[in-house]
Order: C-alpha cells, then structure tokens, then sequence
C-alpha cells in the first residue's frame, strides 16, 4: 500500500451530506498561522523579536491574516454536530450523560499529539538544563516554543462548554450570540472605563465564546438566507459590519491596530481579547462565508479534496511543531555561522523564502515522525462519568494555559509565571495536564464502553 491509498480511500469514502469548505477552513487557518509565526520571527543572536514592531507599517496585514477566529468557528460548526450526534446514539431511555464520551471525542486528537509534545520538550529540556546547556537561543526557544499552547487551551474551553451553549444557542439563536457580544463589550467598559483590575481576563472566555457560538449559527443554516435576505446577504451584513465597527474601535477607542499582540505595548487586541478582536472575528467569519460556494466547486474535485484530507490529519501536529521547526533553522544557521542578516532589511528579505522552505522541511520531518499520535483512538461508546470529565477538561485547560505562559526555561531553577494571578510552573504545569488528560479518557470511556459485548 502507498503512502497516499489511505488519504485517497477516506477521500473517496466522504458522505455526499459533509462540509467539505468547514474542513478547508480548519487547515487554512492553521497553515495561516504557521506561515504567519515564520513570517513575524525577527530573529538575531541577541534574541527573538516580532517583524511587525520592527515594520509598523505591515501591521495591517494582521488584518487578513489573524485567522485564528475562523478556527474557533469552524469547531463551534463541528462541536455542534459532534454532540448531537452523540444524543442521538444514546440508549433510549436513558439518563446518563453523554458529555464524558463528547470530551473524549472532540479532545482525542487534539491532547493525545500535544501530550507527546510536551513530555519531548519537557524531557529535552531537562536534558539540557541538566547538561549546563542554555543560554541564547537555547533558553529563548525553551521559552517560545510552548507558546502556542495557549490555542490548545482556549480550545479545550470551547469544547467544554458545548453542551450548555449549545442549549442556549437552541434557544435563543442570535441570542445567545448577542448575549456573549455584550458580555464582552461590557468587560472592557469596565476595563478601560471604570479601570477595574483583572475584569478584562473574563474576555479569554467571552469574546472566543461568542465566535464559537457563529459556528453553532452555521451549522444551523442560520448565518445564509433568512426572511428577506439572499443567500449571501447575511454573510455580507456580518463582513462589513465587523470590519467597520473595528475599524471605529481602532480609530476612536483605546485599541492598537494589530490584531496580535506586539512587544511593549500596552494593551493588546490578543492577551486578554477585546471587544476589538470581536468585531475582527465577524468581518473574517463573513468573509470566509462569502466565499463558500466557489470554495464548494474547488473541493468537489478529487485532488483538490484529496489535499485537504492529507493535511486535516496531521494538521495539529504541524501547529504544535511549527515553532520548534523555526527555531531549529535559525539556530542551525547560528552553529554554522551562516549569516543572519539584520531583520527587515533587503538582506534579510532576500533571506527569508530560503529560511521558510527549511523550516517547512523541518515540520514535515517532525510531522514524519509524531503523525501517528493524531490519529484517533478507538471509539468506547456514547456514556461515561460526566462530572470527571469536567474535572479533567479543567485540569488540561489549566495545565496547558500555564505551560504556555511559563516554558521551560528555568526548568531546574523553579521559573514560574502567572496565570492570571496564580504562579505557575512548568513542572505543575506537566502534572496538572497529564492528570487532566488522564481523567478525560477514563470518564470518556465510561459505561457504554464497559457494557459493549
């Protein structure tokens, strides 16, 4: 069997009835990411910096290329039909709950690769450290390279969430959209009106939240036609509503233009999100629908779909291994006392499709080598211990937020850094997921699984 029989027998085993664009998006966004990471490394002996606080200017760039809004929309889409899926499959009858099996589910190829990545990067780290090694570009890269995981975290929280969202969505429709939307216009009312301390952390939830809550409106055919509205009116009031009411914000408020954040200043659109980042949500989620029905015909051809397939399963391992790519190419360049010239300069330019085509080699290895982790596990039925599962969602989120935030610089010497306002280490940070993870698989598997013959 060739290396490409199993992307082609899924492809072709793809129902008539699935979203072939809703996949689309999810891979996009995510080499979207990656390729805008590589772009905005400004890396020199001295240390990392961002290519946009060297640049000003290509700041609005991040306007079309901070997607990571279209993600979280397209797993507020797929979480919806994941667990009503599940409802469905439950015994007549019964009252168990199916939430556990739900987690174990939608979490299963997004914890089991970032696990292996965080015990690789946890032991190499002791390793070094234990070796006298650091210093440079080592200690940087032990600090950046968890960085992503912040992504993992607040992805964890969508899922966690789904099932009670879900029912106001089923509720109160746009609602419930509006209702999140508000929430977090009011945090940062408070925030830079009242000054009221920690208040804008509550947006990590709101403002991401409400995006999810626009997949949940999707997978309900309710952001297309409605009375009165064409099949792309909708899409098309979400697209410029958004994008002129950010523009306003930017223009008239207390927001910087970039929509990620930047070194040095002193507020930003991404840690905690705004209300800013919001409205940057809708004018994406507007946009990429707008698109759909080109997008629809480019995927009803085989290779093109056939592509999508490949990259959707070894997508999370690419993100999570991106930056260790990156990295590893500069630090490369420094052991060879290649020349690294000074960012954004035309050296620097003339440099950089070199440096991107090395580090998308490097990724591909490292996908090479720890795609097997992503595949899913085995199915384990539709029931289990709901409250544990919650116990161990929570658990994950907290772990992996504070290994984000801490790294493992500093391993051996006890570093810590706050989460929110709680110190935390690399150390606890491990245990805490590892239990988490844990947790979330015993209870997946629950009694649907005990009881199958």
């Amino acid at each position: 069997m060739t290396m490409g029989s199993p992307v082609r027998v899924l492809a072709e085993a793809t129902p008539a009835t699935r979203d072939r664009y809703v996949d689309l998006l999810r891979v996009a966004s995510l080499a979207a990411v990656v390729l805008g990471h590589w772009m905005m490394a400004a890396v020199t002996p001295d240390g990392v910096g961002n290519l946009l606080a060297v640049v000003p200017a290509l700041q609005p760039l991040t306007w079309l290329l901070q997607i990571m809004p279209v993600f979280f929309f397209v797993g507020g889409f797929a979480h919806a039909l994941s667990y009503r899926s599940l409802l469905r499959k439950r015994p007549e009858g019964s009252t168990d709950s199916v939430y556990a099996a739900f987690l174990r589910v939608r979490l299963q190829r997004l914890l089991r690769p970032t696990m292996v990545f965080v015990l690789v990067w946890g032991a190499a780290a002791l390793l070094i450290q234990l070796l006298g090694g650091g210093g440079g570009l080592t200690d940087v890269t032990l600090r950046l390279v968890t960085q992503p995981l912040w992504f993992i975290g607040i992805y964890l929280a969508m899922v966690a969430f789904t099932p009670p969202l879900l029912r106001l969505h089923e509720r109160y429709g746009w609602g419930a959209f509006a209702g999140l939307a508000g929430a977090a216009a009011a945090v940062d009312v408070l925030r830079f009106a009242a000054g009221v301390p920690y208040v804008e952390f509550l947006n990590f939830a709101f403002v991401w939240l409400a995006v999810h809550q626009l997949g949940f409106l999707r997978a309900d055919g309710r952001l297309g036609a409605g009375p009165g509205l064409s099949v792309l009116r909708r899409p098309a009031l979400l697209a410029g509503g958004g994008l002129i009411t950010a523009l306003a914000l930017v223009a008239f408020g207390p927001y910087p233009l970039s929509m990620v954040g930047m070194p040095g200043e002193k507020v930003s659109n991404m840690a905690p999100p705004t209300l800013a980042l919001l409205c940057h949500g809708l004018w994406l989620v507007g946009a990429v629908e707008l698109l759909r029905a080109p997008a629809a015909r480019l995927l009803a051809r085989p290779r093109a779909w056939r592509t999508v397939v490949a990259a959707n399963g070894v997508a999370m391992t690419a993100f999570l291994w991106h930056l260790t790519a990156m990295l590893g190419v500069y630090g490369a360049m420094l052991a060879l006392d290649l020349p690294l010239p000074e960012p954004a300069t035309a050296a620097w330019w003339a440099q950089t499709p070199l440096r991107l085509v090395a580090a998308a080699v490097l990724t591909a290895a490292l996908v090479a080598t720890f795609r097997t982790f992503e595949r899913p596990a085995p199915a384990a039925g539709v029931q289990g211990h709901g409250p544990l599962a919650a116990l161990g969602a929570t658990l994950c989120l907290l772990g992996v937020l504070g290994l984000s935030m801490v790294g493992f610089a500093g391993l051996l010497e006890g570093r810590t850094a706050l989460l929110i306002a709680v110190p935390v280490t690399a150390p606890a940070a491990v245990a805490t997921t590892l239990c988490g993870w844990l947790l979330v698989e015993r209870a997946g598997r629950g009694r649907g699984a005990r009881q199958r013959p």
